[in-house]
């Protein structure tokens, strides 16, 4: 009989707690500033936007939180997702490495995004709030707050990204069709999108300005975040903790767990439950975070506080930024067109415990087209780069003659980027350069705030 090519958990088997990595995170954490008065924030600058379970979750010092029934409820619509090993891809390589791949893209949006979108809105509801507003990238996260938010009886307004809603016009039908309204930022609609005027394309930090601006001037209005936040990077550790009940079916354990990088929701969510043994030395795993060449926050910006958006409403946060003045080229992995980082990701990168990499958007589609002639998924933009990476590792294993067993997070299909798949395949797509007078221009403005 051969060997499985997918590895399924039974619903029993939906994790029943999330994975808090806080606690174990090396070094002193460092709080979020005001930026009303650049003071470690409150509960006063999150209780206008976030509900008290969420802002609970946020600052938690306990190592598991248990997940809600109602939520868990919600998550047999599609978990557990299934881990596949790649050994067409294998083959293609001639390496001796064992690829495996947690597939995310089996969920209703198409990626990982709902498993935070669900708790975020379950908490609003219990909250009594009416309404959620958000930003969202290429989209995914957008449609995973939509379909969240028609699960639990909210309304749902999305500013999308400039570039993603010229690009990829199906997320917006996706997110109309779960009964959203979506506007294309930067807008007209608030004073932060009116500001932006002329950056057109647009970026994640703009559009994060124009919902918190409007969800701070509504009562029954809460916003909510697709990444980026301890809570967000909590709720998607459903994904590892799957992953390592699936590859002890397989008889495996990886020397490398690879994740995308945006804003390190599910970096985080593959990763973490395997790091926590990481960090308590039961294990040696190496952790590779793959981002865009275009966008590389982690691999070229500065370690400093600065806005998590680009109008400067939203706390000050420790980690690794290009500025928050930054509007990235627009590339097609919009999910990954984010000017910082998450801080508890960050802290474990300026630790040496993970390993940031960036690839230009050609070498990522063809590494993208590559996967899809061998396993028949279609890969979104934004784990491209991950792939980028994992087929870099199998082919260091084949030239060391080393069995090496990797882990990447394929986090969503690219059934909605085919426009971009049509740019390379055409040999239109382009590798926009970022510069170091770009840099240099973002980060003359970074605010005044404690040095790190």
């Amino acid at each position: 009989m051969s060997e499985p090519t997918k590895y399924v958990l039974g619903e029993d088997a939906i994790p029943t707690h999330w994975v808090n990595l806080l606690p174990d995170l090396p070094g002193e954490p460092l709080p979020p500033l005001s930026p009303r008065t650049g003071q470690p924030a409150g509960p006063e600058d999150l209780t206008p936007i976030f509900p008290l379970a969420l802002i609970g979750q946020e600052v938690s010092p306990e190592p598991l939180v248990a997940i809600p029934d109602a939520v868990r409820d919600a998550y047999r619509l599609w978990r557990p997702t299934p881990l596949f090993r790649a050994r067409r891809l294998e083959r293609e390589l001639n390496t001796p490495a064992r690829i495996f791949y947690k597939y995310e893209g089996v969920s209703p949006a198409g990626s990982h995004k709902p498993n935070s979108a669900v708790p975020q809105a379950y908490e609003n509801a219990q909250a009594g709030i009416e309404k959620l507003v958000t930003e969202t990238g290429a989209g995914q996260w957008g449609s995973s707050l939509a379909f969240a938010c028609s699960l639990f009886g909210l309304e749902c307004e999305v500013f999308m990204v400039g570039s993603s809603y010229d690009q990829k016009p199906y997320r917006r039908s996706m997110i109309q069709t779960w009964g959203a309204t979506v506007h294309r930022s930067p807008s007209q609609l608030t004073e932060s999108g009116r500001a932006q005027a002329d950056h057109p394309t647009g970026s994640l930090g703009i559009a994060i300005s124009e919902a918190v601006e409007v969800a701070a001037q509504d009562p029954d209005c809460n916003y909510a975040l697709g990444s980026v936040l301890n809570h967000v990077l909590l709720h998607q550790t459903v994904i590892g903790q799957e992953a390592i009940a699936q590859l002890e079916l397989a008889g495996a354990t990886p020397d490398v767990v690879i994740g995308c990088v945006g804003g390190g929701s599910n970096f985080a969510g593959l990763t973490f439950p395997f790091l926590r043994g990481t960090l308590r030395g039961e294990n040696a795993i190496r952790y590779a975070a793959a981002e865009p060449a275009a966008c590389p926050t982690l691999t070229r910006g500065v370690y400093a506080y600065d806005y998590g958006d680009t109008a400067g409403l939203t706390p000050l946060m420790p980690m690794y930024t290009l500025g928050h003045g930054f509007v990235p080229p627009p590339v097609h992995a919009g999910g990954l067109r984010y000017h910082g980082d998450a801080p508890m990701v960050c802290a474990l990168v300026k630790a040496g415990v993970v390993e940031p990499r960036a690839y230009r958007q050609n070498d990522a589609f063809a590494a993208a087209v590559q996967f899809a002639r061998c396993e028949g998924i279609i890969p979104a933009p934004e784990p491209a780069h991950a792939i980028r990476a994992a087929i870099e590792e199998a082919e260091l294993a084949r030239e060391a003659g080393e069995e090496r067993t990797i882990l990447f997070g394929l986090c969503g299909h690219g059934n909605f980027d085919l426009a971009a798949y049509d740019a390379y395949l055409a040999g239109t797509l382009e590798d926009p350069e970022f510069s170091d007078a770009d840099l240099q221009r973002a980060l003359d403005a970074l605010p005044a705030a404690p040095a790190l």
